[in-house]
């Protein structure tokens, strides 16, 4: 490929009456290439041809394939094996569906910021951190409310993310902001949603969550799956909480801790300006939404035990939430039934309650009640020992008493 400058000198030539063999002897160059360029009249950048690609016309088919399979370009090449009987790399297939992944990030990032009417929305959500307490990090899942209106929070501390933490969290937000918003919206956790189709958008809420939503007057709404940002007010809040509220911060104990949180939401979270909204929270809720609010004065709370079926192991307990409770030894083998509420384990076989304990925190743990291995071989007595017998029990005579050379002397062996 010639240089601009020496295709203009080619040009000037021509324009002097030299003819195309001259011209390319002077330049050293073919006669036909002198001819293509006087041709076009100056000079063109090469281009290489076109070559057909093996996934030329498949532009549709790869992007509805790239969006069903969430960007995933081995499927694709397996998909273009069996279905269209093409073979190819899975380094072709992500070179062709590049333009279209770019479009699937750019979705996904993608927010519509949108305002709700005061009273109308609050979302839920959990997030975990670990938090160094008298001297041990421990495992903190901090339950964040926030209302769609003036952006109010309202933060829990629990040791768990179960059902009942999540029914605590919002009958707590509900006294906390003195009432309850038309909607709750929250993500699909398992402990509140069995199913939500994300085609359809049909969404199969817990049993319980529906009486509990019924019990307080609010709908129940799930942010769409994969969608996070849906409910981006409290995934925003919990960011808030763990980078303000606890980065760097040590606290002697749980309730200290809890005081904190507590503390802080009201002197900080609270009162700063909003960055959206452009006022204090509290300024907001106290002037539109909190009057917004479903009254909540008289309502009792919502009780909600879990219903657990259990088989007895060997060592005379249950396994609930990773710790043991026990039961009656005579129950081995059997399934009982377990109910935990209020912090109470209350074990039951049949219609009859046989165990109750007091529920762990943590993990690991053993809740033992020595009077159920009473009559087991081989456990602790539950007679009280000689030494605690008063001094007026009476005494065996040693005339009831035997050796035990007596007894070998009978059976014939030793012991």
């Amino acid at each position: 490929m010639l240089e601009p400058e020496e295709v203009s000198a080619m040009l000037r030539l021509k324009e002097l009456g030299w003819g195309a063999k001259r011209i390319a002897r002077e330049l050293g160059v073919s006669r036909n290439t002198v001819k293509d360029y006087i041709a076009v009249g100056g000079w063109t950048p090469y281009r290489q041809p076109a070559r057909k690609k093996a996934l030329d016309g498949l532009e549709p088919w790869l992007r509805q394939r790239l969006r069903r399979h969430r960007g995933n370009a081995d499927v694709i090449r397996q998909e273009l094996a069996t279905e269209k009987g093409i073979i190819v790399s899975i380094r072709t297939v992500e070179r062709a569906v590049k333009p279209y992944r770019r479009e699937l990030e750019a979705e996904a990032r993608a927010t519509v910021r949108f305002e709700t009417a005061p009273g109308w929305q609050m979302q839920i959500d959990f997030g975990e951190r670990l938090v160094e307490i008298g001297g041990s990090k421990i495992r903190a899942y901090l339950f964040v409310a926030t209302l769609g209106y003036s952006r109010r929070h309202h933060i829990r501390a629990f040791r768990n993310e179960r059902q009942e933490s999540w029914f605590e969290g919002l009958e707590s937000a509900f006294a906390k902001f003195g009432g309850v918003t038309e909607e709750v919206l929250f993500d699909n956790a398992r402990a509140l949603v069995i199913e939500h189709d994300p085609a359809t958008r049909t969404v199969m809420f817990n049993d319980k969550l529906k009486a509990f939503a019924k019990h307080w007057g609010f709908r129940p709404r799930a942010c769409a799956p994969y969608r996070a940002r849906t409910k981006g007010k409290t995934e925003n809040g919990v960011g808030y909480v763990k980078r303000n509220a606890i980065a760097g911060r040590s606290f002697p104990t749980w309730e200290a801790f809890e005081a904190h949180l507590e503390a802080w939401t009201r002197e900080v979270a609270d009162v700063r300006v909003h960055g959206t909204t452009g006022e204090a929270p509290i300024v907001r809720f106290q002037r539109d939404e909190a009057k917004a609010l479903k009254a909540i004065a008289g309502m009792p709370p919502f009780h909600v035990a879990r219903d657990l079926i259990r088989r007895v192991q060997a060592d005379c307990a249950v396994e609930i939430d990773g710790n043991a409770y026990s039961v009656p030894w005579r129950l081995i083998g059997e399934m009982v039934r377990a109910t935990i509420m209020d912090g109470i384990v209350r074990i039951y076989h049949g219609s009859r309650q046989v165990a109750v304990h007091q529920a762990c925190d943590g993990r690991r743990q053993r809740s033992v009640d020595p009077t159920h291995f009473d009559g087991l071989a081989g456990s602790r007595p539950s007679y009280p020992r000689p030494s605690d017998l008063p001094s007026s029990s009476p005494q065996l005579s040693p005339a009831l008493l035997r050796s035990l050379g007596e007894y070998e002397a009978l059976l014939g062996g030793g012991f």
